[in-house]
């Protein structure tokens, strides 16, 4: 018997094996790394396979275990292989200048993406980009000058007119176009970006794709002497130099903004006042919101006649663009001295509804900042240095505190017991401003942190968690 037992063991150890991880060694195809926010229904969906065949491919038996950077095979393509890279489309990235920068075939890049036209190609978009075995990887960024034929061009660049023709997809030495981007192998020379006029070298937009209440941070970089101005969606753009050499706008976007596709144009005036322009569509996506939230309140509190001025007060206040940066590094807690910055106790963008107390009136609204718990007398700490430029009674907000921290990005604080600032103070990140309390429309004692972008409420959580610009 002791002479069976290894055997048996061996077969116990052999049968406890899941079947499903033997198939999916057999299976092969191109490698998918997994992006934050995707889900296994949504790769399957994405590469047209049955949820079931990439489970079983991947040995996956529950389809909620999934991270970001895991690596699955996507079963049923065919004639493609190596990884499949997700490209997220920047301002000023086209579907021409992608297909020759990446190399790969018009007819692949349609297949993997189902793009049925290249004006489908939005900013914030996710492509997929496989890597070709053997493919030149092209980042130096060239453009016909006015009046300047290929073959002048490919001197200036010590290339020649074959290899830009076979690398761009052009048919002789006479089909470059003035103002095109051309890819050529080697470093970027930084001459322009792609798609974008000779004013520009470059332009990015952060954390893509932009999120409803989310903030854009709008980077550019110019030739010397040019001055930017642009539009997102209605909002005209201030434009700040930095200390790399860009300069940034910020801008925030309207958490009721209904998800899609919105306009951003840049406008480049040159030393010599001529205007160099470029628009491109920009990809909203919805902000993932809760709802559901109801708050009695008193009626005369949610009164329009009430409500409005006190709102285009606010608009008055936070709407100038200070050119001085007063904030440094990361925002934080304005509670930070009481309570855990985690605890929250109602977050931005929840959809609710005011009802009137003893009275049939309803008002659909939202959550215009972060609420975090408390009581009486706890104190409030500023998040990040500035100027108050508010401190006062107002009706809806009670006692209320605004901080302007420069480029259009202000602070406001309501419901406080006490008001321990005055305007034109300055104040330093965690310095006491005030005293958390229950006045103005409240249903309890609570500090309400709102942060203001260039005209437009935004999710504070953001600027708790990551540094802007």
């Amino acid at each position: 018997m002791r002479k069976c037992l290894p055997l048996i063991i061996l077969l116990l150890l052999y049968f406890s094996l899941p079947l499903h991880s033997a198939y999916a060694q057999d299976v092969t195809g191109p490698i998918y790394v997994v992006q934050p926010g995707d889900s296994l229904s949504s790769i399957a969906a994405r590469f047209s396979v049955s949820l079931n065949d990439l489970m079983s491919a991947n040995g996956i038996t529950n389809p909620n275990q999934l991270d970001a950077g895991q690596q699955l095979v996507i079963p049923g393509l065919d004639g493609i292989t190596g990884t499949l890279n997700t490209n997220v489309i920047n301002f000023g990235d086209s579907y021409r200048s992608l297909i020759r920068r990446t190399q790969v075939p018009q007819q692949l890049f349609k297949k993997l993406n189902h793009v049925v036209s290249p004006s489908e190609f939005y900013v914030g978009v996710s492509m997929i980009v496989p890597s070709q075995s053997g493919a030149q990887n092209l980042s130096k960024r060239i453009s016909p000058q006015s009046g300047e034929s290929l073959l002048e061009m490919a001197v200036r660049q010590n290339s020649d007119t074959w290899i830009l023709s076979h690398y761009n997809d052009l048919s002789g030495s006479w089909d470059g176009l003035p103002g095109d981007t051309l890819f050529a192998p080697g470093e970027n020379n930084e001459q322009t970006t792609s798609g974008l006029p000779s004013a520009f070298i470059s332009a990015t937009i952060r954390d893509l794709p932009i999120k409803q209440g989310g903030t854009s941070v709008i980077k550019v970089k110019t030739l010397p002497g040019v001055t930017l101005s642009g539009v997102l969606i209605d909002h005209k753009l201030y434009f700040y130099p930095s200390s790399d050499g860009t300069q940034i706008a910020l801008q925030g976007v309207y958490a009721l903004l209904d998800p899609g596709i919105y306009p951003l144009r840049l406008d480049a005036t040159l030393p010599d006042g001529s205007v160099q322009s470029y628009e491109q569509l920009v990809l909203i996506v919805s902000g993932n919101y809760l709802t559901g939230e109801s708050l009695p309140v008193d009626p005369s509190l949610i009164d329009p006649v009430v409500t409005e001025p006190e709102q285009k007060k606010l608009e008055e206040i936070t709407a100038p663009s200070t050119a001085t940066k007063y904030w440094e590094g990361q925002f934080i807690s304005p509670a930070i001295a009481y309570a855990d910055s985690t605890y929250f106790t109602s977050r931005y963008g929840t959809r609710r509804e005011y009802t009137g107390i003893g009275t049939d009136l309803k008002i659909d609204w939202w959550h215009t900042g972060l609420d975090f718990g408390g009581g009486d007398g706890l104190a409030i700490t500023a998040p990040a240095s500035g100027i108050v430029v508010f401190a006062g009674p107002l009706t809806v907000r009670g006692n209320a505190t605004i901080i302007d921290h420069g480029w259009g990005v202000y602070s406001g604080f309501w419901h406080q017991s006490q008001i321990q600032v005055q305007v034109g103070q300055v104040v330093q990140q965690n310095e006491v401003i005030g005293l958390v309390g229950g006045t103005g429309r409240v249903t309890g004692a609570h500090l309400h942190w709102e942060l203001w972008v260039n005209g437009i409420q935004v999710d504070p959580l953001d600027w708790l968690t990551q540094a802007y610009p």
